[in-house]
């Protein structure tokens, strides 16, 4: 699954396109195409990509984290989904917290907790991992507003409508929440 400089040599082979090239193709073509449909597998493929630690850096170096948060200020509910997917997937910040600090830096907190009100499952259930992952003591006071804190306290209360909204919104709280009250 994770990748590294050797691996990716292999795949690669002497005459193939590198990771570097590849997904830069990708952000070239995301950024020249008008087809919505080709946006929606551009994105939803750099999303993929973003689970790999190897990749993270090149993400950086082409802005696909900045793409990843524009796509969440998009009319399209897929490219809002597949946009926070990828945030989500790149931003555990024992992996590399450099994610964290641009998503921090650039704006992407209130835009991630604006997918909380989404109707599309994936987009909330990506949304409530992400900021459970961006919740740290530099990020809470921005990440534990009251409103917040109440979205997660209703979905986890909806344990017989939909399980996986209840289960992560209980770790959100248990880890960020309920622990400040008993310390």
């Amino acid at each position: 699954m994770f990748s590294n400089a050797e691996r990716q040599k292999e795949r690669t082979g002497k005459y193939g396109t590198s990771r570097d090239e590849f997904l830069q193709e990708l952000v070239t073509q995301f950024q020249q195409t008008v087809s919505e449909e080709t946006k929606e597998q551009v994105v939803a493929h750099l999303a993929n990509f973003a689970y790999d630690p190897f990749n993270y850096d090149i993400l950086r170096k082409l802005h696909v984290l900045d793409l990843f948060m524009d796509c969440l200020t998009e009319a399209n509910e897929k490219l809002i989904e597949f946009g926070v997917g990828g945030l989500c997937n790149c931003s555990p910040g024992f992996a590399d917290p450099a994610n964290t600090d641009v998503i921090v830096k650039n704006g992407g907190i209130p835009l991630i907790i604006s997918c909380l009100s989404s109707p599309v499952e994936n987009t909330v259930l990506s949304a409530i991992a992400t900021l459970y992952y961006l919740c740290t003591p530099l990020t809470k006071k921005d990440i534990l507003t009251p409103e917040v804190v109440e979205c997660m306290k209703k979905y986890a209360s909806i344990a017989d409508v939909n399980v996986r909204f209840s289960n992560l919104a209980k770790a959100f709280l248990d880890k960020h929440v309920n622990t400040r009250t008993r310390s």
